[in-house]
């Protein structure tokens, strides 16, 4: 893969860095070896530092089992340097900085989903095969529970933003001293919580990157948790007359492209644009006699409701519905009859301090209360970015139209709310936000359609700016190209290896993308208008 990035650069002219260093595997090894002795770090203390080889599978024997495989293959020669940061006398963030030999001068921090206290260690191993000097925080706690909440404010202040921010000027440091020079672009990659964690940098410390990729942000995130929970409250448990059972929502969901998959000029299990769909389940209501493969009107109502926006008690909505596109995956994710574990965490532990607090109880009042706490304003939605504009920092921002967790819906409401409170038309946000619509991608990755646009892995396929959205925002900030859409891939039965089924270009919003003839699965065969 380090033919790869060289390869990369030449092509698209993206400039490196100055030479690195060290100028053989054993300089860089046995500068690896020396470096601890060097970090003197304020607040910080190192905890290893340790060489690793190109193509080892590196394990992980301290990573919480709630955090997933403790097992990260490394494509090029790192320093991995690991370290606890002190936020408080009660509270610290442990973070890892990745640095490659293969070093470009370029900075990334990356970001964290859920409520979890994970180290990325993909987008890690991503950042550094890219040869940028990579960092990961565990958002001060351990594992992907909000139980490190209760009573504990210096640790959820570390969640909201501390973690973060600590974590590159602490990266920034380590990367200066390992190679003796500062680096030269500083970039972020998140999505989900690591999405909000992007847009919360550029709000409030728009000072720590050059270039941010934010998908599928967590805005408004009082109100998403309330959303989220809301679910519960509509289907009741599995023996409940209003629960709609797993096995019927693929019938739903064949409806739903039944009603809408036409909208954008061609049926191919794609929504183009699911804001235009306005989805009736009242026709899959059975008939007298029948039993099967079809919906109580108690059941309709259900589907109804889990497709509403969540509203206040005088009826304005305060987030969102689920788009239409995605009810298969919210209903594994979202729609099971048992509560959610992001709000049920959320409400106990951060906002009642409660452990009593019962998930199908949640109503209107909990929904005022929650905003009104707004703990550190995780709710994430200053609509003024003038410092990060002024400063020239450029934000690509993504959204899939098929995720069943953030609904998509939410994005463009933000970004009306920027363009709002700035008093600039998309033309002139073009300047430093774009932000783009995933068609047939689902949360973060994943999806039925063209969802590879080198988001994380293992949703890479091209190191091409045009379809990698973390090297269109180097080439943006960089060599000022600025991305009019991002090409998206889908291979064969999802599967890299089986190859490229198709691919699709997804447009710049407020643009949207139409079918205007030909092979829907020629890229050109659609324009975004």
């Amino acid at each position: 893969m380090k033919l790869a990035v060289a390869t990369f650069s030449a092509l698209f002219g993206i400039a490196c860095a100055n030479e690195n260093p060290y100028s053989s595997p054993n300089d860089f090894q046995a500068a690896c070896s020396s470096i601890i002795p060097k970090l003197n770090i304020e607040h910080a203390t190192v905890q290893f530092a340790e060489y690793v080889p190109a193509g080892t599978n590196l394990s992980i024997s301290d990573r919480n089992v709630t955090c997933g495989s403790p097992w990260q293959v490394v494509a090029v020669d790192i320093c991995r340097i690991g370290v606890h940061v002190a936020t408080s006398t009660c509270s610290g963030i442990v973070s890892e900085a990745w640095l490659p030999a293969n070093w470009t001068g370029r900075f990334l921090g990356t970001g964290n989903g859920g409520l979890n206290g994970c180290i990325n260690y993909p987008d890690l191993a991503y950042g550094v095969e890219l040869g940028f000097a990579t960092v990961g925080a565990n958002n001060g706690h351990n594992g992907t529970s909000g139980g490190a909440f209760f009573n504990s404010p210096e640790v959820l202040e570390d969640f909201v933003y501390r973690s973060v921010h600590t974590n590159v000027i602490t990266g920034k440091e380590i990367t200066r001293i390992f190679y003796g020079e500062p680096h030269t672009k500083s970039y972020y990659l998140g999505c989900s919580t690591g999405g909000r964690q992007g847009f919360k940098e550029a709000q409030d410390f728009p000072e720590d990157f050059d270039g941010i990729v934010a998908g599928a942000p967590a805005f408004d995130w009082n109100d998403l948790m309330s959303w989220t929970g809301r679910f519960y409250t509509i289907t009741g448990d599995n023996t409940s007359d209003t629960f709609v059972p797993q096995t019927l929502w693929p019938l739903i969901h064949e409806d739903v492209l039944k009603q809408c998959d036409g909208l954008d000029g061609v049926e191919d299990g794609i929504l183009e644009n699911p804001k235009l769909c306005n989805y009736d389940s009242t026709g899959l209501i059975c008939s007298a006699g029948e039993t099967e493969n079809c919906l109580t009107p108690t059941q309709s109502n259900t589907v109804q409701q889990l497709l509403s926006p969540l509203t206040s008690e005088d009826g304005s909505v305060l987030y969102p519905r689920l788009q239409p596109g995605s009810e298969i995956g919210a209903a594994a994710r979202q729609f099971t009859g048992e509560p959610g574990p992001y709000p049920y965490d959320w409400y106990r532990w951060a906002i009642y301090n409660d452990s009593t607090w019962d998930p199908a109880s949640l109503n209107y009042s909990d929904y005022d209360f929650a905003n009104s706490v707004n703990p550190f304003n995780i709710a994430t939605w200053k609509g003024d970015l003038s410092d990060a504009k002024d400063r020239g920092v450029k934000i690509l921002h993504y959204h899939g139209l098929e995720d069943p967790a953030i609904t998509s819906e939410i994005s463009p409401v933000y970004y009306e709310h920027v363009s709002s409170t700035m008093g600039l038309p998309p033309s002139e946000l073009d300047a430093f936000y774009r932000f783009f619509q995933l068609s047939g991608t689902a949360h973060c990755t994943g999806g039925a359609g063209a969802s590879v646009v080198g988001q994380r892995y293992p949703a890479v396929g091209s190191f091409d700016p045009k379809e990698n959205v973390l090297m269109a925002v180097v080439d943006w900030v960089e060599n000022g190209n600025a991305p009019e859409y991002i090409t998206g891939t889908k291979w064969v039965n999802g599967t890299k290896s089986s190859g490229v089924d198709y691919k699709r270009r997804h447009c710049k919003y407020p643009k949207t993308n139409h079918f205007k003839g030909g092979d829907a699965k020629n890229p050109d065969s659609w324009e975004c208008e």
